[in-house]
């Protein structure tokens, strides 16, 4: 098994990864990207923000502004459960018996650390794992507030630039802190770096003993799910897995997986759901992998082919749907509001309630416009347009047909937190 057998089986199977590069002993055995996504891109990791925020406890606990065992009141003006650490916060451990981010980031809540900070605790603190990106929000809160500045801030000088870190960005709260469990975007080899620095410390970035204690099992977890990567154990925001390994992970497959007795770490970014595939497939391809560094082959995502445009003009939707007030999502995450669509030679014109967007494609391939790349074709009188959000796993399809006089535009999304298809829109042509 190889590198290329890798690719090749999570081609035929998930068909969605976006980027991938391998290290090995510190060193680049594989990288690349399939089109229109770019290893030069800074891509969103979900909840691999998690191990980031991780990393900025251990610079605070090293440089004496909190200990892991620390009580949460203690750094929260006495407020929350007497009995929760700390420690409870990174091991997922709080006692709380449901996920608290969907209930403490509704649009009720200015302050979410102060709606976490009230919510019931029904089981005792630490004995319990429960996935809990409200607690992830808490100790990032926490660090915010002893240190005085958001985590990519304080985490600039103690990781990002000594690891040669690009631009950074973290989605925030309403108060402004970074969210912590989510939200933050890297590059690829960025990624693979981080984990090099868990795997091996040669420069001792990270405070003393940190990475031992952040990738080590911190709690059981046998009874979390039924993929045995998600059953080995919990760090601190680290998942440990299969053969010895530990990792990072984000939501559509972001992953920054490090195989210690290899010496390897896997770093890639995707957009599908079925977030097990990707590590069996890595268990099957790379476990004897002896694949010497040199370039891959041309990675590129399915593109759409056909026929030349067969109409040209512009339709309007009477009658568009309008997102909802308290929906904060981005736009690409929310239902369509389409307005109207424009047809001309070679690209399509998409108004909404975010304003106009031009999209050029061209014939089995993908075109890249800033945030966006689109590929779109005609067969006969339909038309389907494919547009991705480079910055992401997003992929949002428009598939068009005629219905009489009027034109019915169909939406669906490849991943999504909620509904990944929508109620069709309908549009006449403008008249002139």
């Amino acid at each position: 098994m190889s590198v290329r057998t890798f690719i090749e089986a999570a081609q035929r199977r998930i068909d969605a990864l976006h980027s991938m590069v391998l290290l090995r002993g510190g060193e680049t055995v594989a990288a690349g990207a399939w089109h229109p996504y770019s290893l030069d891109r800074p891509h969103r990791l979900f909840s691999l923000s998690k191990s980031f925020t991780s990393t900025a406890v251990g610079f605070a606990v090293a440089e004496g502004l909190l200990d892991v065992d620390d009580p949460v009141a203690k750094h929260c003006d006495g407020r929350g459960d007497p009995r929760m650490l700390v420690r409870h916060l990174l091991t997922m451990t709080t006692g709380h018996v449901e996920d608290t981010i969907p209930i403490i980031s509704q649009p009720q809540h200015t302050d979410w650390l102060e709606a976490f900070l009230a919510l019931p605790v029904r089981k005792e603190p630490g004995t319990h794992f429960l996935y809990n990106t409200g607690a992830t929000y808490a100790i990032g809160a926490i660090v915010q507030k002893l240190t005085g500045q958001r985590l990519v801030d304080y985490l600039r000088p103690r990781l990002f630039d000594p690891l040669d870190f690009g631009p950074v960005t973290w989605e925030q709260c309403p108060l402004g802190r970074d969210v912590a469990g989510w939200g933050m975007t890297a590059r690829t080899p960025e990624i693979a770096r981080f984990g090099h620095l868990y795997l091996h410390d040669e420069r001792g970035i990270l405070p003393a003993g940190w990475a031992q204690q952040a990738t080590g099992k911190q709690v059981e977890n046998a009874y979390a799910g039924e993929n045995p990567d998600w059953r080995e154990g919990y760090g601190f925001q680290f998942w440990r897995g299969r053969h010895g390994s530990f990792r990072g992970d984000g939501a559509f497959g972001q992953y920054c997986l490090v195989m210690p007795d290899r010496g390897e770490v896997l770093a890639i970014t995707a957009g599908f759901t079925e977030m097990h595939l990707i590590l069996d497939l890595v268990w099957e391809h790379l476990r004897d992998d002896e694949t010497e560094p040199g370039p891959l082959p041309r990675l590129e995502l399915p593109a759409l082919h056909g026929g030349p445009s067969t109409v040209e003009g512009t339709f309007t939707v009477a009658a568009p749907r309008r997102t909802r007030p308290e929906d904060w999502r981005p736009s690409h995450e929310r239902p369509p509001t389409i307005r109207s669509i424009t047809f001309a030679a070679g690209r399509v014109v998409l108004e909404d309630e975010t304003g106009t967007h031009e999209h050029p494609y061209a014939d089995g391939t993908w075109t890249v416009t800033g945030d966006t790349a689109a590929t779109g074709a005609w067969d006969g009188d339909t038309f389907t347009l494919r547009m991705a959000y480079v910055d992401g796993p997003f992929i949002r399809t428009y598939r068009c047909r005629f219905d009489g006089d009027e034109l019915v535009i169909a939406t669906n999304d490849n991943v999504s937190f909620g509904p990944t298809g929508y109620p069709p829109t309908r549009a006449v042509r403008q008249r002139l």
